[in-house]
């Protein structure tokens, strides 16, 4: 009869979580366009997921590589321009990529490093926005897709995890130096991680959180967070996420603590969260503030601090929300992104110089990939 009774009680907890998740997933959102709307402008050029987007100094922004479906990387490249809300090609990287980082320099070109394309890349090329062209510079030391970078206060870009060849994971990270145009070694995490991200904190230091390694039905997913130094080129363990999460993301807010959101489990899409999280580096502590209105992941680069002080998260679904640190709360935005609950996988968002984010490309469930772009108006 114990027994019975157990089973009868996991049951009615599964109906339950079960009821829970399809009341985020399928129930009616409460939408306001009391913070900004969402609004579809032209398309790029070329569908892509999996690309990059970086605001250039002269305010326009570059859009490099991704993959249009299957193993077909790109070596395309096209230019947002602000001033008349168009995208135009500007040729070619020196090599196709997908899954790879971008990252604006002190000088104002781009690092572009890693990725994949068929096999996981070492190599790495700078965007010269004088000219138009595309270099190749030194390369990594390890061959990485996925890597996550940032670009540091002493004007060199730390490069860190990924997955390389034979589902390798690599713990070892590397900083490129722009005045020499070399890789270097720098200390290795203290988990070897791909899916994860990473924030610059208020004092210079970086916050990696998350991520996995492994695959399928050996994969490990983490609740674990580190914290890397740039002074002593050393990773550190900092306290846990209240959650294991991977394909999530994080943002800086204003008062100098980290909001981390979304991401899945082991049953990928099945397992989306709307979960939330605050990390303060005071404690080192993260704490759980509870869901936003509609699950999210494979959204990574897609949070965006506003100039009002709140944070935009724009991918990895087919609303996006506002988080109001003043209030804890958050609101979804006004305008959608895609007709699939998880949509904009893989997609971009960037923070233009009039307050307004650009939303470029990724795929929904089920769904080819797109050339779509949209513009958040505060």
């Amino acid at each position: 009869m114990i027994k019975i009774v157990k089973n009868v009680i996991v049951i009615l907890v599964m109906i339950d979580s079960i009821a829970c998740r399809r009341q985020i997933t399928d129930a009616p959102l409460p939408v306001t366009d009391a913070y900004g709307v969402i609004k579809p402008i032209s398309s790029m050029s070329t569908a892509r997921a999996a690309h990059t987007a970086t605001l250039l100094t002269n305010g326009k922004v570059l859009i490099t590589g991704g993959f249009a479906g299957a193993e077909n990387s790109k070596t395309s490249v096209e230019i947002y321009d602000p001033v008349t809300g168009a995208f135009a090609a500007v040729g070619n990287m020196t090599t196709p990529r997908q899954s790879h980082s971008a990252t604006l320099l002190p000088n104002g070109k781009v690092l572009v490093a890693g990725g994949f394309n068929g096999t996981y890349l070492a190599s790495a090329e700078i965007y010269d926005p004088a000219t138009g062209s595309f270099t190749p510079t030194g390369q990594m030391s390890t061959a990485r897709g996925g890597p996550v970078a940032m670009l540091l206060g002493n004007g060199k870009v730390l490069v860190a995890g990924g997955v390389g060849e034979g589902w390798t994971f690599p713990a070892n990270a590397e900083l490129y130096d722009p005045a020499v145009g070399t890789f270097a070694p720098t200390g290795n995490m203290t988990t070897a991680r791909e899916s994860h991200t990473i924030t610059m904190l208020q004092n210079g230091s970086v916050l990696i959180t998350g991520g996995h390694r492994g695959r399928q039905s050996a994969i490990t997913i983490y609740a674990s967070a580190e914290i890397y130094d740039p002074i002593t080129g050393r990773f550190t363990a900092t306290g846990n996420m209240t959650t294991r999460r991977h394909k999530h993301d994080a943002v800086l807010l204003p008062d100098g603590r980290v909001l981390i959101n979304g991401g899945s489990d082991e049953r990928d899409d099945q397992g989306a969260y709307a979960s939330a999280e605050i990390y303060n580096p005071a404690t080192g502590a993260f704490r759980a503030i509870g869901d936003m209105p509609i699950i999210r992941y494979k959204h990574e680069g897609t949070s965006i601090l506003l100039p009002n002080g709140n944070a935009l998260i724009a991918g990895g679904a087919s609303n996006a929300v506002i988080y109001d640190p003043q209030t804890n709360a958050f609101s979804v935005v006004a305008g959608t992104l895609g007709t699939n609950r998880l949509s904009r996988l893989f997609s971009t968002a960037t923070l233009l110089p009039n307050g307004e984010v650009l939303i470029t490309g990724g795929y929904s469930l089920g769904q080819n990939i797109s050339a779509g772009a949209w513009v958040y108006r505060p």
